[in-house]
């Protein structure tokens, strides 16, 4: 017996070195075959779509997509940085004629630390191999996919998690030695660890680099960057200029993770029981016989979510918090949604989000643990049917309306309290510029906000947006037609 384990042992030890060889070999066939070898930074250029994720218009379809024409992306794995410029031709979210925009994004030597932009260099095929090869972590084993043989690379850069954790670089060479797919994930504040899929098809070769001529970067499961490539360049002369940063400062995607420390909450009465809690994105607190009801409990970030939530703990010390009416599943509405199912606070949407964000929700929380993932509890999101959903005792009634007929999101919803005559919406009216006091075009989301108003039979001075008016106060119905240049 004792035999056959030190016999175990050895084969354990002698398989240890073949193995990380192996990987070695793996990443230098495919250096070569690729023409990395030598090569310390490239550019690559064509057009593509960039995808706005959590902005779709309804919670069960992909992100929406915005145009990038003369798309040039630079690479110097030297420093490491990147540099992005496009033009873009869009029609604006409000209507109107399209307009030409110049975009950018960048990653400095100064951003080393942030996964969330390091990947942007290292998912590329070239800067997996590379960032295989340097690692000196890197390991492979063998796999077929679609009756493809592939050998699957995985390394982690030194860059740790916000929770200390390491990240995950996890790379598909196929028998070509050419990298097809690169998967890494992300902390993100409602996704928990989010998984980034990167794919690459139909290489070409120019100047002996091999480049993938259709590129789509996946999260969530649905596209938030592809590109079709014409032409890429090794160790271009040009390299300074086309790296040459603005002195606006850098750019790029918006990071995950929970945010810093949460910062005290201030309110403001608007009536007895009947709070709101101001900030860049408010949120209404309504007391009920024997719980507080709360508008918009998760905007922005789980900061922000978890000082809100505090502050009507404070102003109603005793009654939980039983429900959290999300006015919309966007993530600017929604980025502190985990925190909330932390609490131990229901959800509540209309059913077209139920799934959406249940499945969001559910997923590990490693790279970064949240309040969600410390409170152990699973999230529960109940989604109402029809066109309303109304909580009511002998104390109080609000109602939750569904707005009918909006391009901006399905599912969207107004809260309506009748009695004190206060209405909370988001994202449909903004104060008009004083030099253009009737929007020209028709912004369409005050339109439908004004037509499912007259639909409902609801007429209030007291209209609380959710984000905060500028100047800070509330709205009226004639504010709402007066933008449309209706006088009564």
């Amino acid at each position: 017996m004792k035999l056959r384990h030190v016999f175990a042992c050895l084969l354990l030890t002698l398989a240890a070195p073949a193995m990380a060889q192996d990987a070695k070999s793996v990443i230098a066939n495919a250096s070569k075959a690729m023409g990395l070898d030598g090569v310390n930074s490239l550019y690559y250029y064509g057009s593509g779509r960039s995808y706005s994720i959590g902005q779709n218009n309804n919670a069960n379809i992909p992100w929406p997509q915005t145009p990038l024409n003369d798309w040039v992306r630079a690479i110097d794995f030297a420093q490491p940085a990147m540099r992005t410029t496009w033009n873009t031709y869009a029609v604006p979210v409000t209507g109107g004629a399209a307009t030409l925009q110049k975009g950018q994004q960048n990653v400095t030597p100064a951003q080393a630390n942030n996964w969330n932009l390091q990947l942007e260099m290292w998912t590329t095929p070239w800067g997996f191999i590379k960032g295989a090869a340097a690692s000196g972590n890197a390991s492979v084993k063998s796999e077929n996919a679609g009756g493809k043989p592939y050998r699957v690379v995985t390394w982690s850069p030194a860059i740790k998690s916000p929770g200390g954790q390491s990240y995950k670089v996890v790379g598909w060479i196929n028998a070509d030695n050419l990298v097809t797919k690169v998967n890494t994930w992300v902390e993100h504040n409602i996704f928990g660890d989010l998984l980034v899929e990167s794919e690459y098809s139909f290489y070409r070769e120019i100047n002996g680099l091999k480049f993938p001529t259709e590129m789509v970067q996946r999260r969530a499961g649905w596209p938030v960057f592809d590109a079709q490539i014409l032409a890429a360049w090794p160790n271009p002369p040009k390299l300074a200029e086309l790296m040459a940063m603005p002195a606006a400062g850098a750019g790029g995607p918006p990071g995950g993770g929970p945010g810093g420390a949460p910062a005290a909450a201030q309110s403001e009465k608007l009536a007895d029981g009947i709070y709101r809690i101001k900030g860049a994105y408010n949120s209404l607190a309504v007391e009920m016989a024997d719980q507080v009801l709360l508008i918009e409990p998760g905007p922005q970030s789980e900061a922000r979510a978890l000082a809100g939530i505090a502050e009507v703990r404070r102003l109603f010390p005793g009654k939980p918090i039983k429900f959290g009416v999300i006015t919309h599943h966007h993530f600017d509405h929604t980025g502190g949604i985990a925190a909330v199912a932390a609490e131990g606070i229901t959800i509540v949407t209309p059913a077209v989000n139920k799934a959406f964000l249940e499945k969001a929700l559910s997923g590990p929380r490693t790279l970064a643990p949240d309040a969600l993932a410390r409170s152990g509890k699973k999230a529960v999101v109940e989604g109402f049917a029809g066109d309303k959903r109304v909580f009511q005792d002998a104390t109080r009634t609000v109602e939750i309306h569904v707005i009918k007929g909006l391009p901006h999101a399905d599912g969207l919803v107004i809260a309506w309290l009748p009695k004190e005559k206060i209405l909370v919406y988001a994202d449909m009216f903004n104060f008009p510029p004083a030099s253009e006091p009737v929007a020209n075009p028709p912004v369409i989301g005050t339109r439908v906000f004004l037509e499912n108003l007259q639909r409902l039979g609801i007429e209030s001075d007291r209209i609380l947006s959710i984000h905060t008016m500028n100047p800070d106060r509330l709205a009226t119905i004639q504010d709402i037609k007066s933008s449309m240049g209706i006088a009564n």
